[in-house]
């Protein structure tokens, strides 16, 4: 029989998989920015990639704090989120449509980390991890924040370029 798996398990799962994530998000950025025409888009970009780095950091000291090697799970569903992502790279290269189909892919995985994030602070914040609860919701307030910027972006710009 299967041991009982408890949350304290499902937690560190979910840890492991929002670690793999965002290190493949880490080699993602670097292609949006350099495909992404706007300059304010790539700039974003650019600042979220810096981000990234310290939001990946956080989620080693978190490890640290469990006592367990940082290691991250296969995420499938952020492999399939960025392999969208690089479809509308090859398939809106050169089109008026390429940066609105970057912002779009972008929200995608912002959502999913704003997802996740948000479900990691409130189990942590059940199992008493106050400072894994501190450093979660550090990331969680800019991942929505950058959520934030990508619709300023497109309705202000990249969309009416795009129509």
């Amino acid at each position: 029989m299967a041991s009982e798996k408890t949350l304290d398990d499902l937690f560190l799962d979910t840890l492991k998989d929002i670690y793999y994530a965002e290190r493949q998000i880490l080699k993602a950025l670097p292609k949006m920015a350099k495909a992404a025409t706007s300059a304010e888009l790539k700039a974003g970009f650019e600042q979220h990639l810096a981000e990234t780095e310290v939001q990946v950091e956080r989620l080693e000291q978190i490890f640290e704090l469990l006592g367990k090697a940082a290691r991250g799970k296969t995420c499938d569903a952020i492999l399939g989120i960025l392999e969208e992502g690089k479809s509308i790279i090859e398939d809106y290269k050169d089109t008026v449509a390429l940066d609105a189909g970057l912002v779009a892919a972008a929200q995608a995985v912002e959502h999913y980390e704003i997802a996740r994030y948000g479900t990691l602070k409130t189990w942590a914040a059940q199992l008493g991890m106050k400072d894994a609860v501190a450093l979660l919701d550090a990331t969680l307030q800019e991942e929505m924040a950058t959520d934030k910027k990508l619709s300023q972006v497109a309705t202000a710009n990249v969309n009416k370029k795009a129509a």
